[in-house]
């Protein structure tokens, strides 16, 4: 077959978003056809139109994170307005730092990262993303940290000890995608910060 396991995988990622946005429009269109009709109102209504951003906003994110990472850049503006949508309600907040429009590959790296960093803000937090001279950060803070240090440690060990669980597959694919694109990645974590740097 000659796919790498790192490519083989992003492939699955973008066939899964690709095939599960379109159900998702489905259910936006649906939901403009009843407002267009006058029958959007109540909080049932509410409820799945929420529902529906939610998991819209949720698909183009794994795109990004899981799926094939291909030439093409993706302006600040998109990645913005994804990463609010996104946080909608959550106790997480994101900061996202770079100005100008970023490779889709580093920015994979970068959602990966921040999901890790997700992990160890249970109680909430802030993540920043921030990129400097060509090296990008993403630093979670918060008060109460929850890391598991074996799951952190994996990722800059060659021999790996962490079982990986499906929430928690994002440490296992992060030091593989790096590797495949030439990166080092750096992990440092304290009692109030947690960080990733490539």
């Amino acid at each position: 077959m000659g796919q790498s396991n790192v490519n083989l995988a992003a492939l699955i990622g973008s066939r899964i978003c690709h095939d599960l946005i379109s159900p998702i429009g489905a259910i936006t269109n649906g939901l403009e056809l009843l407002d267009i009709a006058g029958v959007s109102s109540g909080p049932e209504i509410s409820l799945i139109s929420e529902s529906v951003e939610n998991a819209g906003a949720r698909i183009r994110f794994f795109r990004i994170a899981y799926g094939a990472a291909g030439e093409q850049s993706i302006a600040r503006s998109e990645i913005v307005a994804l990463l609010n949508d996104l946080r909608a309600g959550s106790r997480v907040s994101v900061q996202y730092g770079p100005l100008d429009a970023q490779p889709r590959s580093d920015l994979r790296l970068a959602f990966l990262a921040l999901q890790c960093c997700e992990t160890a803000l249970a109680y909430g937090g802030t993540v920043r993303i921030l990129k400097e001279n060509g090296t990008w950060s993403i630093i979670g803070g918060a008060e109460k940290l929850n890391v598991v240090q074996d799951v952190w440690d994996d990722l800059t060990r060659a021999e790996k000890r962490a079982e990986i669980t499906p929430a928690l597959v994002q440490f296992a694919l992060l030091p593989e995608i790096a590797a495949e694109d030439g990166r080092t990645l750096d992990v440092t974590y304290s009692d109030t910060e947690v960080a990733i740097r490539f």
